[in-house]
């Protein structure tokens, strides 16, 4: 199961620090310092996303 999550977790993370980026700029936080937060809020979200997701396809 540890393999599957690193794939999704590959993908997830991806995909969630894109949406967390875009949600901070379409709020007018357009400096460096929130963009970088966003970034590992989506990061740091993925982690529990992937595990949920491996378990199921398991």
């Amino acid at each position: 199961m540890t393999r599957l999550m690193l794939i999704i977790f590959s993908m997830a993370s991806t995909s969630l620090m894109g949406v967390g980026i875009v949600a901070a700029l379409t709020m007018g936080q357009d400096t460096l310092q929130p963009i970088l937060i966003a970034a590992a809020i989506g990061f740091v979200a993925a982690v529990p996303v992937s595990w949920f997701v491996a378990k199921q396809i398991e």
